[in-house]
């Protein structure tokens, strides 16, 4: 009984580091074609693809902001603009 125990412990566990191997497969072919892309497309626009430049586009200041719903009026703090409640009704 002890064996088969240990048996049954030791086929469930190989199964489930095989699953494991091929989830980690599946993971690192996956970054594999997502940094395959990402070269080409780098490529094909006439970039460098590296680390260094990627990080100097992302730092790079990005265009004027525009003003939207979440943006400030210039030099108002956030604490000093005016807050509208909203008024809960019901509807007929």
């Amino acid at each position: 009984m002890n064996l088969i125990q240990q048996t049954l412990r030791a086929v469930l566990f190989l199964i489930l580091a095989f699953f494991g191997l091929v989830m980690a497969f599946v993971f690192m072919a996956s970054t594999a074609l997502a940094i395959g892309v990402l070269y080409i497309v780098a490529r094909l626009q006439g970039r460098p693809f590296g680390v260094k430049a990627y990080w100097a586009e992302r730092r790079r200041p990005s265009m004027a902001r525009r003003s939207g719903a979440w943006s400030r009026p210039a030099g108002q703090p956030a604490r000093e603009r005016d807050v509208t409640d909203i008024e809960m009704r019901e509807i007929p």
